[in-house]
């Protein structure tokens, strides 16, 4: 007897955190992309999701009151894998199935390292309106056919961090990356965390804290800290190397 094939395995969210879990109105969904390796087929560990939790629940208790919903998106698969480009596919479905699920509000893309990269990429769908992308994983310009797109990018709130000290990602392809961005949409910024490697451990609360002031600035049109404002106004290369202050976030109103 044949041996019955099995079915495809797709992405899915994670559970709901927030104002959805609390089964309040929800007024906006921030999707954490987790980081993923340059190829592979074999299912994600369970590790790259867990290591984006603390952020995920950072934001939800920052957001509660605007009615903040965050789903942690689970990948079909643990890689890239060249022009498959498969975290930004599942990344692209799981923001139609936060519309199908909450209906028309507004969706911000947040990933590290690939995941990074996957929000960046998938930031053309319609419900996207805000990209936070920390460490971004890009490629080097020569071992790719053509300069990683940015015009999926117009009309969406970028945010870009990068510590300096990033030796798994070279922080001058963000920059650069960063650059071509500004040019088609004036709403891109970029902070550098300096003396800080790719993990962003060593600033950790300053970078949640970033995150968390563009969250909910872009999302929910509550305005940005000061520091968030001048980058974004700022031509470049100032609003694009804009260093992240040590303590930032301790004194917000948030």
């Amino acid at each position: 007897m044949a041996q019955q094939a099995l079915p495809e395995r797709g992405a899915r969210l994670g559970r709901p955190m927030g104002a959805a879990a609390a089964r309040e109105t929800v007024h906006g969904v921030v999707l954490l992309l987790p980081g993923a390796d340059p190829a592979g087929t074999r299912r994600p560990s369970r590790l790259s999701a867990a290591a984006v939790l603390p952020l995920a629940r950072r934001m939800v208790r920052a957001g509660r009151s605007e009615g903040l919903t965050a789903h942690v998106v689970h990948y079909r698969c643990r890689g890239w894998n060249g022009a498959s480009a498969d975290p930004a596919t599942d990344a692209g479905w799981a923001a139609e199935e936060v519309v199908r699920r909450y209906g028309d509000i507004p969706i911000c893309l947040a990933g590290h390292g690939m995941g990074a990269r996957a929000a960046l990429r998938a930031a053309g769908h319609p419900a996207v309106s805000s990209v936070v992308a920390l460490a971004p994983w890009l490629p080097e310009p020569d071992t790719e056919p053509a300069p990683e797109p940015v015009k999926q990018l117009v009309g969406r709130k970028v945010l870009i961090a990068h510590g300096t000290n990033d030796e798994r990602t070279d922080p001058d392809l963000s920059y650069r990356l960063a650059e071509r961005a500004k040019k088609v949409n004036r709403d891109v910024c970029r902070f550098e965390v300096h003396t800080d490697g790719h993990g962003l451990h060593q600033h950790r609360s300053e970078v949640q804290a970033l995150a968390i002031d563009f969250l909910l600035g872009s999302l929910f049109a509550s305005g940005y800290s000061r520091p968030v404002a001048d980058a974004l106004a700022a031509p470049p290369p100032l609003g694009l190397r804009m260093p992240l202050a040590a303590g930032f976030g301790a004194n917000l109103r948030r």
